[in-house]
Parts: C-alpha cells; sequence; structure tokens
C-alpha cells in the first residue's frame, strides 16, 4: 500500500518531520472513511454526571487540593498557541475595506477605545511614529488608529498571540492575558516552598516574544505575589501536523509536488501535555482570565476542583494497591468493583461475577488503572462550546465525555433533540491526574479514540483539500479517561474571544 500511495521521496519527508510512514497511512484511511460521529444517549445534569458540591463539604475539598499543592504536585498547563486574527476579524473587515463606512459605527469605536488596557501602549506607539491619538480621535480618523493597532507599524496585534495581548487594566499598570495566568498560578498552584509550576504551549514564531516578555515580568510577578515560577514552553512540533487530500482522498501536493502538512488543531497539544514532568495538572485556555477582583472566585473553584480530583486519586489508588497484590480477595474485589460503578460511572462486563476471582480482578486492574480528569462545568446560558454527554460506546456501555457539535448526526431527529437539550457546557476547566498507583507517568497516546478525528474542508494554492484535525484533547484524546463533572458557577468562565468581549464587565476595572 505504502508503494503505490507514497513514493521513497515522500516517506523520507515525513521521517524528516518526526513522523511515521504508518500514522501518515492511517491519516489518509482515516479521510476516506469520514469523521464517526458519537451517539449520545441523555445530556448528563446535575444528580445524572454532573456532581454539585455541597457548601458543607467545599472547606474539605480546599484542604485536599491545598495538601497536593504544598507537596509540588500541581502544575498549570496553558495552551497559549496562534495568533489573534479571529478575535480582530470585524476590525480587520473594516481596515480591508478602507474604513468605517458607518458614522454611528466609527463614533462607538472611538468612544470605546480608552476603555481597552492596550490604549495606553496605542498612544505612544502612535508617538513614536510623530503622530497624537487624541488628535487622530478627534479628527476621527480611525482608519490610521485602527492600522496601528492591527499591524506592524504600531501594535501589530492582530498577529500576536493572545499570551501577549494587554487584557486588563489596573491602577499603575496594563496586563497580558499571559501575566494574568501567572498571577492566577501563584494563588492556587505554589507547592510548600513557594515555588509554582506552569507551562505554556506557544507556536514557533512566537516563542521569542513570550520569552522576552517572561524575562520582563515574571520577576515582578514573584515579588509581587510571593511565589517561584518554573516555566515551561514547548512548541506543536511538526510530527503532529496531518497530510492534507484531495477530494479524492489522495495526498495533496504543493506547485513543488510535495505533501501537504496542516496543523492537527488542539488534539495536537496531548504530545506536549504527555512529554510534561506533571502529577496533577490543571488546563485552562490563555483567554479565560480575569482582573484580580475576580480571582478569587475562580481560586475557589480551582481548588474544589483540584480536591475532587485528589480526594478521588486517593480512593482509586488504594483499590488499585489492593488489586496489584497476589492474592487479593473476593472483598478487595468486590469493592475495586462498587467503586468502578458508583463514583467512575465504570461499566463492569458483563458476566463478572461468574469469572474466576483472579480473572476479575484482572479486568479490574485495566478497568480502573488509567488516566484521571475531573472537569468544570457551567451551565449553558447560550455561550457556544461542547457539554458533557453520556456517550454510548463500542460495546454499548455509557460514559461521559465532552461532546463538541461537530462530532453529533444532527440530521438524527433524536441526537438533535438530545444535543438541544444539555444543561451545561464545557468551558475548558480541567484538572487531570497523569500518573498512575505506583507513580509512573501513563502513556497519554493508549487513551486516545483515535477515530474521533474532524475532517473540513479547506483551500490551498486555488485547490480544494480535506483538512484532518486530531481528536480534540479534551474530546477523543481523552476518551478512555476516567471522567468526572463537577458543576462550577459562570463567573468563572470569561472567555475573550472577539475584541468587545474585553469590553464585558469582567474584564473592566
Amino acid at each position: 500500500m505504502a508503494e503505490k500511495i507514497l513514493s521513497a521521496s515522500d516517506i523520507e519527508h515525513i521521517r524528516e518531520r518526526g513522523a511515521t510512514e504508518e500514522k501518515v497511512l492511517r491519516q489518509i484511511d482515516l479521510c476516506r472513511l469520514g469523521a464517526v460521529t458519537v451517539t449520545l444517549e441523555r445530556p448528563a445534569t446535575v444528580g445524572d454526571g454532573i456532581i454539585r458540591v455541597a457548601d458543607e463539604d467545599r472547606e474539605n475539598l480546599v484542604a485536599l487540593h491545598d495538601e497536593a499543592a504544598r507537596a509540588g504536585r500541581v502544575l498549570k498547563f496553558v495552551p497559549a498557541s496562534g495568533a489573534a486574527t479571529r478575535m480582530f476579524r470585524e476590525w480587520h473587515g473594516v481596515f480591508n475595506r478602507g474604513g468605517f463606512t458607518d458614522g454611528e459605527e466609527l463614533e462607538t469605536f472611538l468612544a470605546r477605545l480608552p476603555r481597552y488596557a492596550f490604549y495606553g501602549d496605542l498612544g505612544k506607539a502612535l508617538s513614536a511614529a510623530g503622530h497624537d491619538l487624541g488628535n487622530l480621535v478627534a479628527r476621527r480618523r480611525g482608519q490610521e488608529i485602527l492600522d496601528f493597532i492591527l499591524n506592524e507599524k504600531g501594535l501589530h496585534y492582530a498577529w500576536k498571540p493572545k499570551a501577549l495581548l494587554k487584557f486588563h487594566q489596573y491602577e499603575k499598570e496594563a496586563r497580558t492575558a499571559l501575566e494574568e495566568h501567572l498571577v492566577e498560578a501563584a494563588l492556587y498552584a505554589k507547592d510548600g516552598g513557594g515555588l509554582c509550576r506552569i507551562h505554556f504551549t506557544v507556536s514557533e514564531e512566537h516563542l521569542e516574544p513570550v520569552k522576552e516578555l517572561l524575562g520582563r515580568v515574571t520577576g515582578l510577578c514573584e515579588k509581587r505575589f510571593g511565589a517561584r515560577f518554573e516555566i515551561g514552553l514547548s512548541i506543536q512540533g511538526e510530527s503532529t501536523d496531518t497530510i492534507a487530500v484531495d477530494l479524492e482522498n489522495r495526498p495533496f501536493r504543493d506547485r513543488d509536488g510535495r505533501l501537504l502538512f496542516r496543523p492537527g488543531g488542539h488534539g495536537a497539544l496531548l504530545y506536549n501535555l504527555d512529554g510534561i514532568d506533571g502529577d496533577i495538572v490543571f488546563i485552562k485556555n490563555i483567554d479565560n482570565i480575569v482582573p484580580d477582583r475576580l480571582k478569587s472566585a475562580t481560586v475557589l473553584h480551582k481548588k474544589i476542583l483540584g480536591g475532587c480530583l485528589a480526594g478521588l486519586q486517593r480512593e482509586l489508588f488504594c483499590h488499585l494497591r489492593a488489586l496489584s497484590e497476589r492474592e487479593a480477595g473476593e472483598s478487595a474485589i468486590g469493592a475495586a468493583a462498587r467503586f468502578a460503578a458508583d463514583r467512575l460511572n465504570c461499566s463492569v462486563p458483563p458476566g463478572m461475577e461468574r469469572r474466576p476471582l483472579g480473572e476479575r480482578g484482572q479486568i479490574l486492574m485495566g478497568l480502573l488503572n488509567r488516566p484521571l480528569r475531573v472537569c468544570g462545568m457551567v451551565k449553558n446560558e447560550g455561550e457556544p462550546g461542547g457539554g458533557p454527554f453520556w456517550v454510548v460506546g463500542k460495546n454499548g456501555a455509557c460514559s461521559l465525555q465532552i461532546v463538541e457539535e461537530v462530532q453529533v448526526d444532527k440530521s438524527r431527529a433524536d441526537q438533535a433533540a438530545i444535543w438541544a437539550s444539555s444543561t451545561h457546557f464545557n468551558p475548558v476547566d480541567l484538572v487531570c491526574g497523569i500518573r498512575d498507583f505506583r507513580g509512573n507517568k501513563f502513556d497519554l497516546e493508549r487513551f486516545v479514540d483515535g477515530e474521533q478525528v474532524f475532517i473540513s474542508t479547506k483551500s490551498h494554492e486555488g485547490c480544494d483539500i480535506k483538512a484532518l484535525e486530531l481528536p480534540g484533547l479534551w474530546n477523543g484524546s481523552m476518551a478512555f479517561w476516567h471522567t468526572v463533572f463537577v458543576e462550577v458557577p459562570i463567573e468563572t468562565f470569561n472567555p475573550v474571544k472577539t475584541i468587545d468581549d474585553l469590553l464585558r464587565p469582567a474584564h473592566l476595572p
């Protein structure tokens, strides 16, 4: 098969990128087969897949989190790759058509401008080029102002990653999204010696600017918040790119005859997560951050999620240690089976009770010994994104999964109705346990549902192509993890997807 599809030079090209021939052929097969939709059984709701933590339990969960943090087990992982191009799409459209064509739209833009945290930097950039921001506003020169916000002559914001954008204004400073994540981490991720571990994934073209910003702000943040930071940076490697195919599912080649590869989507970040020296890892997107005045609610619920994981993991490890004993008895096996069903929503194979004792123990070991994640879920108030559902697996058993809309066959009335009935959605607020009961790191690739890819039609050099994204980081890439959903309040979710989101009350002084 390889000889028919890929030439010797193709295979050499693939290996130079750090990938393998087998993976590329599998990707071509997936494009040929098409994306597989999931089968929804029902939405996860409070009391049926989503836990609502009682007020009286909060203190104990916070204590469990703090114990794990003091022991140096906690690390924060922030996907911060990519430029903020989509965030500025509306302003780019205005700039590309030569300015505001609507007078009211221009007046709104000019009136709102001082409320953005980057307003001071904009004034400095214009001044350095011999312009005065106040004068340009008075003369209603919106196009020139946009030029200095978006493009290289000024702030270059449309091409920078969100990590480097000024999000929040304080009395004496304005902070970038990256700085706010450092501050937040210092409030819940410090160990007993004050060390705070945080890892950012960044695009290769933004690596040096991110390093430069960290060099300027880390020391100040450490002094202000009594922390020492151990900061890791990684890029999304070429080896996680996926091959593009034409509409006939043949490998697409560019004008030079070389295979075309494209970024594999956020599912590729599983390899970054797998590569860090972590234990309990909090995952949160770069744009979901608030100023200091609102951080207390976020930190509290981070600790509640961390405590849920630490407590559940402690029980899980006790059962696994008991099962690992050479002569695990009926009592240990029965207790582990009840824990699997009651606490982790795991379905044991039918007829388990009729199997020999040793075989039952081995089945339970395989069922229980896998990564664990506790995922915050907020009430659905119309924000876009995936949600928590009970999903029917190939073996007919149901499991809790985070599902994106594109994974659902909404042409089926029953599936469309289940999707529409969801009460909660996924804010990407996860805490993950990625070590086993012996302290060894899991091989996270073993727990991916490789069929849960995303396939879309794109254009390249005037030709239509199929682009394949790897299973999403919190979707198919974690499909075979233990999953627990916990309700968190909507005030912990404040994403910035468009430039107007920075003017929401949660992001203003």
